[in-house]
């Protein structure tokens, strides 16, 4: 990140907190900018253009879920939570707001600087690791390039670790991905993230699949991981 320096916006109620994360990731090479409520937030997105969002979720007036709701009603933006409760994750990474990752308080302002690299590693306008080309299996397309999805022609709003989850595993068509193995190619080895994390975004891909027919595109195999599905628009 040092060719080309990327900004990071956090937003938190609690001036603390955006002193101790401004300061942890200018130190990791990113510029910062700051909010401290849900309207200053969406200011500042359309007055600068960050690369990613720091965004907690308990804030006055206007919470973190509707400033994201906002935002992914006009944009793709990266959006990393800071979340509370563990509980939420349902609800932060839903199919409704589309976020990329999530970090539960307390945290560690490494981990957070950690999220926030990996994000932006998959989300710069050439990923110099990814493959590129179309991929194509049943009624579901790749497009590695352009970062997109199709079912049976039509396009299907993915975020970028969604669209990650789905080229690992059409990679492998006929292997079981570990949780471990997902996240390891997604985000790269050691990067640390929950087996729900997972799940959670697995749970989004079949609902945005289901909604175009594409009811048979992820498969769990019980005690192992999850492989890609035959992609015909049968019963998942």
């Amino acid at each position: 990140m040092t060719a080309m320096q990327r900004t990071v916006l956090v937003v938190d109620d609690d001036p603390h907190i955006r002193d101790l994360l401004t300061f942890a990731l200018q130190k990791a090479g990113l510029a910062t900018r700051e909010a401290a409520d849900g309207e200053a937030a969406l200011a500042d997105i359309a007055a600068h253009a960050p690369d990613l969002v720091v965004l907690d979720i308990n804030m006055p007036r206007m919470d973190g879920i509707e400033v994201c709701r906002r935002i992914r009603a006009r944009s793709d933006l990266p959006v990393l939570f800071l979340s509370s409760r563990d509980d939420e994750i349902d609800r932060v990474l839903g199919i409704e707001l589309g976020a990329d990752d999530y970090v539960v308080k307390p945290f560690s302002p490494r981990e957070v600087v950690a999220r926030v690299a990996a994000i932006l590693r998959r989300t710069a306008r050439t990923p110099p690791v990814e493959p590129s080309g179309m991929l194509t299996h049943g009624r579901l397309t790749l497009d590695a390039d352009g970062w997109r999805a199709r079912w049976n022609g039509a396009e299907v709003p993915l975020t970028v670790t969604e669209f990650s989850i789905v080229r690992v595993l059409a990679d492998g068509p006929r292997r079981v991905f570990s949780r471990d193995a997902i996240i390891d190619r997604v985000h790269g080895p050691g990067f640390a993230m929950t087996d729900r994390t997972i799940d959670s975004h697995v749970r989004n891909l079949r609902i945005k699949f289901a909604a175009a027919g594409g009811t048979d595109v992820v498969e769990t195999r019980a005690g192992v991981g999850y492989q890609l599905g035959p992609c015909l628009g049968g019963p998942a």
